[in-house]
């Protein structure tokens, strides 16, 4: 494995990290949150336009750049550094890789070419706040993840040649502005009851007749959610008409791996920029007529956040790399646990550097005024959406067969 990055990776860190340094400062991301969008649609239109953003790891057949997980993953460490606003994620990371690996040849002729050129956005709505185990990230799905039948999930049934959904599903990133929301429902009734993919489109909620998207307020500003309210909205079959479960359920794990390698990397880009504001706090900060980081117990506390940092980075490119095909090519598949792992990594390496920036900073450090609030609801927020970290673990541990080869020794013992 050659761990150094190429000239074109270090080429997109570089320049995504100058536009954002002079586009996206604290006083820009407070301003970008209010909007009704939750984030600034002229900035996510340059950053498509000038740097290919979204369709970064869209093959250039559909108008993408053509890179990987790893260049993603790349790109989310700069945004999670200023903690850009963006429908990234939801678009780049969760709806395009499903689009590109269930749809119809039709579906991604007309979908990807509109994500690549930054004119189209989508995410992925799953009832019941299922996200991480629909992704197999917290436990296996190929089971009720949604819904299963049972109230609180999304129904479809057939309808004239497509599909109606019932049913709604909270916490959907950026789902009050998706213009292709990718739905998880239940079709079949009890007996066949299967989880498909079903396509809805339209930019606002007055488009598509039944459709409901309702804002939700966060604690993490920066990471906009909604509610998704279905009552008879047409859709279509992500794929062909038959549908296979078992390939949705693949897609959904494979688009897990990468996806977790991008949050990891977002979390640590956001852990390191925390760090970095509390180092230069505590060389400007004078108690006892002293910078405080000139004090030993500061010092090993801060030298411990670096060297937590780096783990969890060293473990979000790993992923990456893995999520890539280890180097031979895209979706030849990760190794297993690999991005849950570095995920849990990341969530707590942030959410501990967090926790110190407010600490180091003193009393400003709880204010509203201030930026390390910022840092430490990102932490709170996404492992309520991702996690717990705990979970993480035990799921990257079951897919490793740690607990098989736990169980076979005891056996045999």
């Amino acid at each position: 494995m050659d761990a150094a990055f190429t000239e074109e990776q270090d080429e997109i860190r570089r320049t995504l990290r100058e536009l954002l340094h002079k586009r996206c400062g604290p006083d820009e991301v407070k301003a970008a949150v209010r909007a009704p969008s939750g984030h600034d649609e002229a900035l996510w239109r340059q950053l498509a336009q000038q740097l290919g953003l979204p369709g970064l790891a869209l093959p250039a057949v559909y108008g993408g750049v053509g890179c990987g997980p790893t260049e993603l993953a790349l790109a989310c460490e700069e945004t999670g550094r200023v903690l850009l606003p963006s429908p990234l994620i939801g678009t780049a990371a969760l709806a395009a890789p499903l689009i590109l690996a269930l749809g119809t040849e039709r579906q991604r002729a007309e979908l990807l070419p509109a994500i690549a050129a930054g004119e189209l956005t989508g995410t992925l709505a799953v009832p019941g706040g299922q996200l991480a185990t629909a992704l197999a990230l917290t436990g296996p799905n190929d089971g009720d993840w949604a819904g299963g039948g049972r109230a609180g999930g999304i129904q479809a049934r057939p309808y004239e040649g497509s599909w109606r959904l019932y049913g709604e599903a909270g916490q959907v990133l950026d789902g009050h502005t998706a213009g292709a929301l990718l739905v998880a429902a239940h079709t079949g009734g009890f007996a066949r009851s299967r989880t498909m993919l079903f396509l809805v489109r339209g930019g606002v909620a007055a488009d598509v007749p039944g459709l409901l998207r309702i804002r939700q307020t966060a604690m993490d500003e920066t990471r906009p959610q909604a509610r998704i309210e279905l009552r008879d909205v047409p859709a279509e079959l992500l794929g062909g008409p038959d549908g296979d479960e078992a390939a949705v359920a693949a897609a959904l794990a494979a688009t897990g791996a990468s996806a977790a390698a991008a949050l990891a990397a977002e979390a640590v880009g956001a852990a390191d920029a925390a760090l970095a504001r509390t180092v230069e706090y505590v060389q400007a900060r004078e108690q006892f007529g002293r910078p405080i980081g000139s004090f030993q117990a500061v010092q090993h506390r801060l030298a411990d956040l670096y060297v937590t940092v780096q783990a969890a980075r060293s473990a979000a490119y790993y992923a990456a790399w893995s999520a890539g095909g280890g180097g031979a090519g895209l979706h030849r598949g990760a190794e297993p646990g690999v991005g849950a792992l570095a995920l849990a990594q990341a969530l707590e390496t942030l959410r501990a550097v967090a926790a110190e920036a407010v600490q180091l900073h003193g009393g400003i450090g709880f204010t509203w005024e201030h930026d390390a609030h910022l840092y430490f609801k990102r932490a709170a927020c996404d492992e309520l959406l991702l996690g717990p970290v705990h979970r993480l673990r035990a799921r990257a541990a079951e897919e490793a067969g740690l607990f098989a080869a736990a169980t076979r020794e005891a056996v045999g013992a």
